[in-house]
């Protein structure tokens, strides 16, 4: 039985997606235990052959593929999609697709967001098996692009973070609140520099890329408040985004398209208290863990919102907040989809 799993996202390895397939290629290599007559194949850029070990085969992820799949010369049991908008046609008997979000219906307009909407039909109707990685998502695809398939909510993992190793981010200033994510308007970082004002007792730094025209928007928003105390920090590395979550008072996080919302796990395993927004998946995976925002985010409120939320939160809640992110597992998450792939096989 051959299994091939698309982890050609890892050329955007810093991204969310970028990260999840991190963490598929590590499980092979830590935790895969090798069934007979089972071929698991991974579909990677070239500069991650081999990085996985050698419990499993190496397809590098050439863009002739797109357009002529069978050139990877095998016809494959099953195919996984672990995203929906992977630019590989499957070439298999049997089609695993995974859907993470449809953010692209709020952020784009008109004719974009129905190609893309099309893209994803054609993909749902191909599949054999389609998951969600949250009921929010879930939701999403009734909605969006409905089916009469059965679909299978399988969460997301969260790598062990908490005991790696961590690196300090140089010349940081104490004590501090912390976001990450990309720069880009969805994740609504704007609404925490009119914040900051009222918070001097604080400085933030949000992690991200910061070469993008929404990261110079909220430049020219920290120059308008005349702000010392918001700081865009750039990529920063694992070490660093380790030591971040750890040394910080407070993970804020006022996104507005969340398909599962990772960083808010990771921050609970910190036992660091977690504000952020209920908007999309985040209600779901914050439940009676987070602190939400107020849907208009006024400044003020946010600012005294984040105070109580220091002040408050307990060292009980904070246990049984890292007691809920532990339960978010990676070989849980990939042992569903083994299950799954030798269903298929039968």
């Amino acid at each position: 039985m051959r299994i091939l799993i698309d982890l050609s996202i890892l050329k955007n390895v810093h991204c969310g997606l970028g990260q999840v397939a991190l963490n598929y290629g590590y499980y092979f290599r830590d935790s895969y235990q090798p069934v007979q007559g089972e071929e698991i194949y991974l579909l990677v850029p070239e500069a991650f052959v081999g990085a996985f070990g050698e419990k499993v085969h190496y397809i590098v992820s050439r863009k002739i593929y797109r357009i002529m799949p069978w050139l990877t010369g095998r016809r494959f049991d099953v195919w996984h999609a672990i995203h929906q908008l992977s630019r590989f046609t499957p070439f298999a008997r049997h089609y695993v697709l995974t859907i993470h979000d449809y953010n692209f219906v709020y952020e784009k307009q008109g004719r974009k967001v129905e190609a893309y909407l099309h893209k994803i039909r054609q993909k749902v109707n191909r599949a054999d098996v389609i998951t969600a990685i949250s009921q929010f998502t879930k939701e999403e695809i009734a909605r969006y692009t409905p089916t009469g398939k059965p679909v299978q909510v399988i969460y997301n993992g969260i790598e062990r973070i908490d005991l790696a190793q961590e690196e300090a981010l140089p010349e940081v200033k104490q004590p501090f609140l912390f976001s990450i994510g990309e720069i880009k308007p969805k994740k609504n970082f704007h609404v925490l520099v009119e914040m900051m004002q009222y918070l001097p007792e604080y400085q933030l730094y949000i992690a991200g890329n910061n070469h993008t025209p929404y990261a110079q928007e909220i430049q020219r928003l920290i120059a308008q408040y005349n702000l010392t105390n918001v700081h865009l920090s750039g990529i920063v590395t694992a070490a660093q985004k380790v030591w971040l979550y750890r040394h910080c008072e407070a993970f804020v996080f006022p996104s507005l398209f969340e398909g599962f919302g990772l960083p808010v796990v990771e921050a609970m395993l910190f036992r660091k208290p977690v504000i952020c927004s209920d908007k999309t998946s985040l209600s779901e995976i914050g439940k009676g863990h987070v602190t939400f925002f107020e849907d208009t985010y006024p400044a003020l409120s946010s600012a005294h919102l984040i105070q109580k939320a220091i002040r408050e939160t307990t060292p009980e809640a904070l246990d049984e907040a890292y007691r809920y992110a532990i339960s978010f597992d990676w070989k849980k998450h990939m042992e569903a989809y083994l299950t799954i792939y030798r269903s298929l096989g039968v």
